[in-house]
Formats: structure tokens, C-alpha cells, sequence
């Protein structure tokens, strides 16, 4: 009876773990439809399928650790890897092939572990222990694990034990002179895997790998293997007796506990974006109208979402902030008195209201004469009740255009800088985006239009830029850097509002927040040359009145904006303007301010 009751639990723990894979995979891949199958397992259909490896016969913490790995690898596959882009670039030749589908799940791995620290350590961990226990013996597994191994190094910053390096080195030299001039170049390109697949494809193409692998050499190789593999069973044979005891005293030690990684998992999902922005599912949001039918897009393959800091150098980034803070020092006692109003305003209203007749706390003034009266009665003592917003986050939203080039964006850099750390104070998550093109005139979206024989009316025709300078979930200290990157010469371009409200709109909706406040900051009407000369004048503008309307109307985040020496009132409900740019820092605190006071007024009624 006692042990079926151990073998029970044991199986129940088996499938604890399982349950636990499945949901991080589907988390990771970002499908809710995938299907996880362990070892032989039967499933419905090959098409949304991740085959693991069956973890019913575990007997050591290696091979939960390959199981995990190879989930977080084959999910982040699921999700940044396109069948069709894949196929198309494949090159000829059985190693070639080998290689260019590991570069391919290297990138996806670089994207998806750049984002959750805790994949990145389940995949290197595993990688080291496998690498390290690899008899290589064949020039073909040789030549596949040094080009794994240099990949990892280059790209995941893996970095090789001694006998790692031994045992690869044979082929370092040959991979380093055939990729080393190519690195900085695949590393650019890596979130872009039309670009990618076809310059690694064609770097492996170069090799002529598979000219150089001797038949025999092959035979031999399988001979070997043959042997290897009846020892093998023999061995297991011998000690599976051990090995099912072994199982049942490390299964409770081994499984490891996933709701961490799920957690963590959870929180970078917005970080994602930016790689997902690739993917299937930002098609889907772009394809969301906002009221607004007739809006195209020629091409949004040349768009890009990007960190401020992969848009600079961390000197770079450095030396933009201290650019910044010397202008903050020149307006210190307007900004000390700005993000002091805001903060004392903000704390007033979420400290307004106390619990009297306490036992304990501040003693109630009010109360004493009846003592007085009566040496009986017992003091009375009162506390202050918190009344806390609900759960808010603020968006800044900045035109990143070239009109906004000196004082004003400098003013608007500041100002976000100032809301970002007084919000922080008072326990609102602020996010800061900016929005641009990445070429003036049109830049590749334009020259495929050209080479396509100019259709009439394509849309919108240039390459955008949408900017993450501060995510909702990162500390203002630790974005501080990025803001001062709005200050680097040659960033400011174009400007399409209404696309870049769809997406900082797609942005909140996806949060859980219970209330979201977008402020856009402006100088004027949308402006993109290579749009506006291929269509009609007022293309953007009436796209940009369709989606606040849109906003304004049919969804639960409040829309407010800023014009900078423009009116924007005829785009925005809730708009203010100011000539000088001095003013901004005053009347984006007294608006923001006046949105808690008018929804607590709300709240109140």
C-alpha cells in the first residue's frame, strides 16, 4: 500500500512538471493553440506541434534541464521563425542545411533571450553540459558543433570552457575567416530574418561544406555508432533497477518549481514586442482600422520597434544624458517646483480622508472636551485612511519629428524626464515613446514602390521608427540614459501620428492596468514628403482625426495632447497649446493633474 501510494505521487509529480512545460511554452511561443507532446505521445495534428523529450524515466537533474532548455528553444522558434521566409532562403546540401537551421534557432533564441533572463540560463546552462560530454569523432559533427559553438559565442556571448575550445578548435580559424567581416552585419539584422537567412545562407553556400566530406568517412561513422549503441542498451539494462530508485529519490529534489519563470515570462511580454513586432500578431493589430477604411500600407517590412539603447552605444548614451542634465541644472528651481506641485497634488489626493474612533494612532483634538466634561471617558485617537488610485499607467507619447529639432524637443525630453520620476514617486507607471521615420524621402519602402513600377495611390510610403525610450516596468533610474538619446543629432525625421497612436494605443491595451492616460506631444499635423506626393494632401491628417476619434470614442484610455506653437484642438477633445516651449513642463503637470481631480470628482458623485 505504501508503495502505491509513492508511485502515485511520483507520477503525479511527473505530471505537475509537464503541465508546468506546456503552459511556459505557451506562454514563450505566444499561442494558446500550440500542442506540447513528451516522447511518443499521440497528438491531433503536426502543425502547432512541440515534441519533447518524455520525461517519465528521469533519473538525474540533466535531463529536466534538457527538457526546459529545448521547450524555451523550440518556443522561441514557434514564435520569431517564418516556415516560408525559412524555406525560401535554404541552401543545397545535407550540412549545409544543418547549419543554416541552427543559425536559425540561434536567432530566435538571441531574440527571445535578450528578454527572459531565466530561458537565457535554462538554454546555456544545458548547452555547456552537452557540448562538453560530445565525443566528436566525424568531420561532418565536427564541423556542425564548432559552427553551433561559434554562433553561441559570437552571438549569445556563450563563453567556452578550456576543453570546449579543444575540442572546436580545428575548425575555429576556418569559421572566423569566412564570418568575421559578416558579424557585426548578421548581428544588425537579426530581428529582421528575411535579411538574415539570406546573408547566413549564403556565407554557408560559400563553405562548399558538403564537397569537402569524404563518403567513407561517413560509413565509418555509422559503423561506430552501431556499437556505440548496442553497448549502450546493454549498459542501461544492467542498471535500470538503479535507476528507477535513483528516480524516485531525486524526482522531489529534481522538479524544478516553473512559477518564477512564469512570472518573469509574464513581465517581459511588452519588452517582446519589439522583436514580435516581425510576427504575425502586430499584423493583426495593424489591420485593426481605428474608423479609418481607406488608410493602407504599402510595406511595413522595413518598420522597426526599437530600444533607445540598441539605437546607440552606451557611451553614446552616456554622453547624450549628461547633454541633458546640464540643461535640467540651468532650469533646477522651475523643475524642483514643477515636479513638487505635481507630487504634493498627487499624495493630497490619495491621503484626503481619516478613521476616527481608534484605539490607536493621533490623538483626536476634537474629542477632548467631553473628557473634560466627563474624566471617565476613554481618549480617542484617529489615523489617516489611504485612499491609493487604482493601479494607473501614463504613456508620453513625443513626435520625434525634425521639426521639433532644438528647444522644443530638449524642453519635451526634460519634461518626461520629470513626470517619469515624480510618477514613480506616487506609484504611477509611466511609459516613454517617441515616434519617427527611419529615412527622409521615403527610404526602402519607397525604392521597392519605384521597382514595382510606381502603383498609383500606395499608401503610406516610408519606413517608420517607433522608439521605446522607458517601458511601463523599468525603473526611471534605469532608463535615465535612454531619454537624453531624443537629443542626438540626425534622429528627428518624419512624423505619421495616426500610426504611431495605433501602436501606443496596442501597447496599453495589452496592459492590465486599471486606468491608462495617453498624453501626445506635438508640434503639428503629420508630415512625410514620399506619403503625401503619392497621395492625396490630406492623407495622414485625416487618418490621425479617424483614430483619436476612434480612441476618444470607443475605448477606456483618456487622450489627452500638447501642441507646441500649434493648435492640435481640431485632432484632440482634451488639447492644450503653448507658444513657449518653457510653458510645457507647467501645463502637462496641470493637465495630468486635473485628469485625477476630475476622475476622483467622478469616482466621489
Amino acid at each position: 500500500m505504501f508503495q502505491f501510494k509513492k508511485v502515485d505521487t511520483k507520477k503525479e509529480k511527473i505530471e505537475d512538471f509537464k503541465t508546468a512545460i506546456s503552459s511556459t511554452v505557451r506562454s514563450l511561443s505566444n499561442s494558446q493553440k500550440i500542442e506540447v507532446s513528451f516522447g511518443n505521445q499521440p497528438t491531433k495534428s503536426e502543425k502547432n506541434l512541440i515534441r519533447l523529450p518524455a520525461p517519465d524515466n528521469l533519473n538525474n537533474k540533466i535531463n529536466y534541464e534538457e527538457i526546459r532548455a529545448i521547450a524555451d528553444s523550440k518556443s522561441l522558434s514557434f514564435r520569431f521563425s517564418d516556415k516560408q521566409t525559412l524555406k525560401r532562403h535554404e541552401p543545397e546540401g545535407n550540412i549545409s542545411k544543418k547549419l543554416y537551421n541552427i543559425s536559425e534557432k540561434i536567432r530566435c533564441e538571441k531574440i527571445g533571450t535578450n528578454y527572459f533572463k531565466g530561458v537565457k540560463n535554462n538554454i546555456e546552462k544545458f548547452y555547456q553540459k552537452r557540448v562538453s560530454g560530445l565525443d566528436l569523432k566525424s568531420s561532418e559533427d565536427k564541423i556542425v558543433e564548432s559552427f553551433e559553438n561559434y554562433l553561441r559565442v559570437k552571438f549569445l556571448e556563450f563563453k567556452n570552457e578550456n576543453q570546449i575550445d579543444k575540442k572546436l578548435r580545428s575548425y575555429k580559424k576556418d569559421l572566423n575567416d569566412n564570418f568575421k567581416n559578416k558579424i557585426s552585419e548578421l548581428k544588425d539584422s537579426f530581428l529582421d530574418q528575411e535579411k538574415f537567412n539570406s546573408l547566413i545562407s549564403q556565407l554557408i553556400s560559400n563553405m562548399s561544406l558538403d564537397e569537402n566530406i569524404d563518403d567513407e568517412e561517413k560509413k565509418d561513422d555509422d559503423n561506430r555508432n552501431e556499437d556505440k549503441q548496442s553497448k549502450t542498451k546493454n549498459q542501461e539494462q544492467k542498471t535500470k533497477q538503479k535507476e528507477e530508485k535513483n528516480e524516485e529519490m531525486l524526482i522531489d529534489a529534481n522538479v524544478p518549481d516553473l512559477n518564477n519563470e512564469t512570472k518573469e515570462t509574464n513581465e517581459a511580454e511588452d519588452q517582446v514586442e519589439i522583436a514580435d513586432s516581425k510576427r504575425i500578431d502586430s499584423k493583426k493589430e495593424n489591420n485593426m482600422n481605428f474608423g479609418d477604411l481607406k488608410y493602407k500600407i504599402y510595406t511595413d517590412e522595413f518598420d522597426e520597434i526599437i530600444k533607445a539603447e540598441d539605437l546607440e552605444s552606451s557611451d553614446e548614451l552616456d554622453r547624450l544624458r549628461k547633454s541633458l542634465d546640464q540643461q535640467l541644472l540651468q532650469l533646477k528651481n522651475f523643475i524642483s517646483k514643477l515636479a513638487n506641485k505635481l507630487q504634493r497634488k498627487l499624495l493630497a489626493k490619495q491621503n484626503r480622508s481619516w478613521n476616527f474612533d481608534l484605539e490607536e494612532g493621533l490623538l483626536d483634538t476634537s474629542k477632548l472636551p467631553r473628557i473634560i466634561m466627563d474624566p471617565f471617558n476613554s481618549l480617542s485617537f484617529k489615523k489617516e485612511k489611504d485612499i491609493e488610485f487604482k493601479d494607473t499607467l501614463v504613456t508620453i507619447l513625443i513626435d520625434n519629428s525634425g521639426s521639433m529639432r532644438g528647444k522644443p524637443i530638449s524642453v519635451a525630453a526634460i519634461c518626461a524626464d520629470i513626470l517619469s520620476r515624480t510618477l514613480e514617486r506616487c506609484m504611477v507607471k509611466v511609459e516613454i515613446l517617441g515616434f519617427t521615420t527611419k529615412h527622409w524621402k521615403g527610404g526602402s519602402s519607397r525604392e521597392k514602390w519605384m521597382k514595382n513600377e510606381k502603383p498609383n495611390f500606395p499608401g503610406r510610403l516610408n519606413d517608420l521608427r517607433h522608439i521605446i525610450y522607458k517601458s511601463a516596468d523599468t525603473q526611471w533610474r534605469q532608463a535615465k540614459n535612454n531619454i537624453g538619446l531624443m537629443l542626438k543629432e540626425g534622429l528627428l525625421k518624419e512624423n505619421i501620428d495616426g500610426e504611431a497612436l495605433k501602436w501606443a494605443f496596442n501597447k496599453m491595451n495589452k496592459r492590465k492596468e486599471d486606468r491608462k492616460i495617453l498624453m501626445v506631444i506635438s508640434d503639428g499635423a503629420p508630415v512625410d514628403d514620399s506619403t503625401l506626393s503619392t497621395n492625396t494632401s490630406d492623407y495622414l491628417e485625416s487618418n490621425l482625426k479617424k483614430t483619436v476619434k476612434w480612441i476618444e470614442g470607443k475605448s477606456n484610455i483618456e487622450l489627452l495632447a500638447i501642441g507646441i506653437g500649434h493648435d492640435v484642438t481640431r485632432y484632440y477633445k482634451k488639447a492644450v497649446k503653448i507658444t513657449d516651449v518653457q510653458d510645457l513642463g507647467d501645463v502637462m503637470i496641470n493637465q495630468l493633474t486635473d485628469l485625477f481631480v476630475e476622475k476622483n470628482k467622478k469616482t466621489i458623485h
